[in-house]
């Protein structure tokens, strides 16, 4: 992580000088995201700083991407508005987004099962469409599942005492299952609990599009069990469908390889190490009991 941040008179400074009809709204800091200081500014916006070197050129993607796709997503997500240059004050690009409203799903997790499996369906059938050629790509979720074998074998022996073994057996059939054979649809690519925000109990909202690029939608259908209560994968199945027996196979090795990671972080968090994110990890092993409760495994052919 790098050690540029702002304290608010500093991002009050900031904002003067950039965008002055901002400057006097109300500003509170909202929790780190994993590339970003977040700040609160008002009662509906979010200004975006940069705080890892890759997080400029995620945010330079979603100014130019996310407002184009945002009108047909019928979730709320946050939007940018406004864009900030570099200065000698802060030399990085940063942005002014909409505030999506709610709680992080790692500190309050859906209960409203049908419901947030209807909207996620929803959501995701409405984002994945097949994605222009100038799309971008991710080095993370714009490749087959099996790139990431070398990581997952490394991450799962880091925390082999606390997750499953048979979360492998769920992995070995993911990798076995014929590949997506169609057109790269556009991806959100990070669908995990901290990436979606909660109100009432059920989905309120998406938001970090830093990883958002074309590929597989097997990478986004994992959050059927990262982020729905057990058992509230089959009902989104139905509201997505199609999606045939392959995919379902490739999404649930997704949910294993970003389940293993959120509790790699999450035991990290634990053991008060940069980056670590302690709500994480019981995030990521409730996943990972979730797709075993759900029969993925060498030859399954259910949901």
């Amino acid at each position: 992580m790098d050690d540029v941040e702002l304290d608010e008179p500093g991002l009050r400074a900031l904002l003067r000088a950039q965008h002055p009809d901002l400057a006097d709204l109300a500003l509170r800091p909202a929790p780190l995201s994993w590339d970003n200081q977040l700040w609160c500014l008002g009662e509906e916006l979010v200004v975006r700083l940069p705080r890892t070197e890759r997080a400029p050129d995620l945010l330079r993607k979603e100014h130019t991407w996310l407002p184009r796709l945002a009108p047909r997503l019928p979730l709320p997500v946050p939007v940018p508005l406004r864009f900030g240059e570099p200065t000698a004050r802060f030399p990085k690009p940063w942005t002014i987004a909409a505030w999506v409203p709610g709680e992080p799903a790692d500190r309050a997790p859906i209960s409203r099962g049908h419901h947030a499996a209807d909207a996620l369906a929803g959501f995701l059938r409405a984002l994945h469409q097949q994605a222009p050629p100038d799309a971008p790509t991710s080095r993370l979720r714009s490749v087959p599942l099996g790139t990431h074998i070398a990581g997952m074998d490394t991450q799962f022996r880091d925390v082999a005492s606390r997750v499953p073994r048979a979360v492998l057996d769920v992995w070995h059939d993911a990798l076995a299952a014929p590949g997506w054979a169609g057109p790269p649809v556009w991806l959100h690519g990070d669908l995990h609990p901290a990436n979606v925000v909660v109100a009432d109990g059920t989905l309120a909202g998406i938001v970090d599009f830093g990883e958002l690029c074309a590929g597989d939608p097997a990478a986004d259908l994992a959050a059927a069990w990262l982020l729905l209560p057990a058992g509230a994968n089959n009902r989104f199945f139905e509201v997505y469908a199609p999606a045939d027996e392959a995919t379902i196979r490739r999404a649930r090795g997704w949910a294993v390889l970003l389940g293993v990671m959120l509790v790699c972080i999450g035991q990290a968090g634990e053991r008060g190490l940069p980056g670590g994110k302690p709500t994480w990890a019981p995030a990521g092993t409730k996943a990972l009991d979730r797709v075993l409760a759900s029969g993925g495994g060498a030859g399954a052919t259910h949901r």
